[in-house]
């Protein structure tokens, strides 16, 4: 009886098996690593400058794309844009690479636009002389400080340059934000906060629930 031959198949298809899984893998990080560098990308929340909007501890969504394909330029607190596609329009929610320190990413409301006259009377915002509808912002704090002693409830009137926004935190009384600092350079834009995808309450240790996928207005 003739003895069988040991198969020279089996050695090769564990090869292509592990070389298929690599493959896989691989394609998949690098559709993850482009999701997010070009289409959507996850925040935390880690500071109460946003309040109501945003609570401590929520985890958000942002949007890339909307505003055009960019290219953050490392160490730097520019975004080059390699595809055009909109502009932010006032009363989005933006996240942005800080001016003053590029390693950080802020998140701020958009309340003036190129071209746009701001000031801010008493803690009343005005835009192009006219009242900012401003259903977004609270104060916490009755008090009213000259513009003596800080920009947070009186300003300007200024003028925001081409290319640039004005934009404020929600928590208007416990917000750093374009009233001490300045503008934001449009490049600098990382794109738009849409949705709450996870909320935790580290004081009360527990999910917000009614939180979750909640879009952000």
């Amino acid at each position: 009886m003739e003895k069988q031959k040991p198969s020279s198949e089996a050695p090769g298809r564990k090869k292509s098996t592990v070389r298929e899984y690599a493959e896989s893998i691989a394609i998949a990080i690098l559709l993850a690593l482009l999701i997010r560098a070009f289409v959507v990308q996850a925040f935390k929340i880690p500071s109460g400058s946003m309040k109501p909007t945003l609570q401590i501890g929520d985890h958000i969504l942002v949007n890339k794309f909307l505003y055009g394909v960019k290219f953050r330029v490392p160490f730097t607190a520019l975004n080059y844009t390699l595809i055009p596609l909109g502009e932010p329009k006032r009363q989005d929610v933006i996240v942005f690479i800080y001016p003053v320190d590029p390693q950080k990413d802020f998140i701020k409301r958009v309340i003036g636009l190129p071209g746009d006259t701001v000031q801010i009377a008493d803690k009343k915002v005005f835009i192009n002389q006219k009242p900012l509808e401003d259903p977004f912002g609270v104060h916490s704090d009755q008090n009213v400080i000259s513009i003596l002693e800080q920009p947070r409830d009186n300003l300007g009137p200024i003028r925001v340059p081409p290319g640039k926004l004005f934009v404020m935190g929600d928590n208007r009384d416990e917000s750093y934000d374009s009233r001490y600092w300045g503008f934001v350079d449009q490049k600098a834009i990382i794109g738009k906060a849409f949705i709450i995808y996870w909320s935790w309450d580290r004081l009360n240790f527990g999910v917000r629930w009614n939180r979750l996928g909640k879009l952000i207005r």
